[in-house]
């Protein structure tokens, strides 16, 4: 089996540490596919002294774990809760409300790779994003562990308790056909596949390219699609 379960973290002075385990679990309330976690990775990857930011995505229904089938990137300079950030939130909003999804989420990578906490901003959009949906999560990647040598997800996921994002028990993540998804990951960025991602950002520079992804999407479901499972 190859899906992975976050089970446990180790604490350090400089860093968190997955301890992993290959079993399912029924306490289970968030996985994230193979697509959400790529895009996330080469977003970082494309960009690596900026920060970025992006949401999550889900076509899972309200009730019941969450499925994480996708992400939008969104900016790669300048991350606020800005007007760019307003008009990216709402067009994102409409688009989900016509293709069956919605956000549940927000991913934020630091310029800093020795700074893997939340921001102030990252904050604030995940606030905003738990507004409308109260089991959204927010999810750091930590920028010092994208690296093929680095076997376990680098990124650290919380939830809202309490008016406060606090980390969410290891026990209820799951990232499906890890092994295979590592693959995925490296391979394309071995091909410098990051240079198809568009963000938001990129789109505002020039509206003929599309955040929606469409290319890199199709390239991802084509590397995944031998081990004979969805995205």
């Amino acid at each position: 089996m190859t899906d992975i379960l976050f089970s446990r973290y180790y604490r350090t002075s400089t860093h968190a540490v997955f301890m992993d385990s290959v079993s399912l679990s029924a306490m289970v309330e968030v996985e994230l596919s193979c697509l959400s976690y790529v895009k996330m990775f080469l977003h970082a990857c494309r960009y690596p002294h900026c920060a970025v930011n992006g949401l999550l995505l889900s076509s899972s229904p309200a009730e019941g774990a969450m499925c994480v089938s996708d992400c939008i990137p969104l900016l790669h300079s300048g991350l606020s809760l800005s007007a760019m950030t307003e008009v990216a939130l709402n067009q994102v909003d409409v688009w989900c409300a016509q293709n069956q999804q919605r956000i549940v989420g927000y991913y934020q990578a630091n310029a800093s790779v020795s700074d893997n906490s939340p921001t102030p901003c990252a904050v604030k959009i995940a606030d905003k994003i738990a507004e409308q949906y109260s089991s959204a999560v927010l999810v750091m990647v930590e920028n010092s562990k994208v690296s093929a040598e680095y076997g376990a997800p680098p990124i650290v996921v919380y939830e809202k308790r309490d008016a406060r994002w606090t980390l969410k028990d290891k026990h209820q993540i799951m990232l499906r056909h890890w092994e295979q998804t590592r693959a995925v990951a490296e391979e394309l960025r071995a091909d410098r596949a990051q240079a198809l991602l568009v963000d938001f950002d990129s789109h505002l520079d020039d509206l003929r390219r599309d955040w929606t992804n469409p290319e890199l999407n199709a390239r991802i479901a084509e590397l995944r699609a031998p081990a004979g499972a969805g995205l």
